[in-house]
C-alpha cells in the first residue's frame, strides 16, 4: 500500500482535477458543437435539395460571422485539416490519474472499513471491470446487435444496471459511482482514438490515393460519436456526484445511479434535438 504525503496528494488532486475538468469542457463542447452542426447541416441539405445551392450554416460569435459547409471530398492539397482528438486523450489520462490518486493509492475511499477484500485485489477488480466492460461494448458493437440502436441501448442499459449493482457490493458507493464514470469515459476515449480517428485516417488515405472513401467508415465513426454524446451526460453527473452523498450514500445507491444514467440519456436525446 502506497501512502502519499497529504500535502503532495492535495496538490496533485488539484492539478489533475483542474486539467480533467477543463479538458472535459473542451471535449464535451466540441462533441456537442459538431452534433448540433451536423443536425443543422442535414436540415439545410434537405431544404437546398432542389435549389442547386450548397447547404451552409451561418453563425455569429465574438464579433465575427462564420459560414460552414459539409463536403464529402475535402480539398486536402490547399487546406489544413483540423483534428479534434487531444481533448479526449487528456480528459481520460487526467481522469485515470485522479482514480489512481484518490482511490487506488491507499484504498481509503475504495473499500468500506469492514470489507474483507484487500486493496490490491480491489484495485485489480476495478481495473478489470473497466477493461472488461470496454471489451464487451466493442464486441456488442461489432456484432449484428450494433446495427440495431434501440435493442443495443436496452441490452446495454440492463448490463449497466447489473454492473452498478455488482460494484456497490464490492466498493464504497462513491467508488462504485466513479468506476462507472471511468467505464463510460474509457469507452468514449476508445471510441475516439481506436475507432473514429482511424476511420477518418483511412478515409483521407483513400482520397489521397484517388479512391472513393468507404461510406461505412463514416457511418461507423458517426455512430460511435453519437453514442459518446449519450454517455457524456451521465459522466458529467458522476464527476460531481461526490458532492451529493444523498445519491451514492443511500442503501439503494445502485438504483439511484441506474435511474440517473437513464435520465442522462433522455437529457442527451433532448439536447441533440435542440
Amino acid at each position: 500500500m502506497i501512502i502519499l504525503d497529504p500535502t503532495l496528494s492535495e496538490w496533485l488532486n488539484l492539478l489533475f482535477r483542474w486539467i480533467h475538468v477543463f479538458a472535459g469542457i473542451m471535449w464535451v463542447g466540441t462533441t456537442y458543437y459538431f452534433t448540433w452542426l451536423d443536425a443543422r447541416l442535414t436540415e439545410e441539405e434537405k431544404a437546398a435539395l432542389n435549389t442547386g445551392h450548397a447547404a451552409e450554416v451561418w453563425m455569429v460569435h465574438s464579433g465575427g460571422f462564420y459560414v460552414v459547409e459539409r463536403r464529402k471530398t475535402p480539398d486536402l492539397v490547399s487546406r489544413t485539416l483540423h483534428w479534434f482528438r487531444w481533448e479526449a486523450g487528456i480528459t481520460w489520462l487526467s481522469g485515470f490519474a485522479l482514480l489512481v490518486l484518490l482511490y487506488y493509492l491507499g484504498g481509503g475511499l475504495l473499500l468500506e472499513p469492514e470489507s474483507t477484500i484487500s486493496v490490491p485485489v480491489a484495485v485489480a477488480i476495478g481495473i478489470g471491470i473497466i477493461v472488461g466492460c470496454g471489451v464487451v461494448y466493442d464486441v456488442m458493437m461489432a456484432s449484428p446487435l450494433g446495427r440495431h440502436e434501440k435493442l443495443f441501448a436496452v441490452i446495454a442499459y440492463v448490463l449497466i444496471v447489473a454492473v452498478s449493482f455488482g460494484m456497490t457490493r464490492v466498493f464504497t458507493g462513491r467508488a462504485a459511482y466513479i468506476h462507472l464514470g471511468a467505464i463510460f469515459g474509457t469507452i468514449m476515449a476508445a471510441n475516439v482514438w481506436m475507432h473514429i480517428l482511424p476511420s477518418q485516417r483511412r478515409m483521407i488515405a483513400a482520397l489521397k490515393e484517388g479512391r472513393k472513401p468507404d461510406e461505412k467508415l463514416a457511418a461507423r465513426a458517426k455512430l460511435r460519436s453519437k453514442q459518446n454524446t449519450f454517455m457524456v451526460v451521465p459522466v458529467v453527473f458522476i464527476m460531481i456526484s461526490n458532492h451529493f452523498p444523498g445519491t451514492y450514500g443511500e442503501h439503494y445507491n445502485w438504483i439511484i445511479l441506474s435511474v440517473l444514467v437513464l435520465v442522462g440519456w433522455i437529457a442527451a436525446k433532448c439536447i441533440r434535438r435542440a
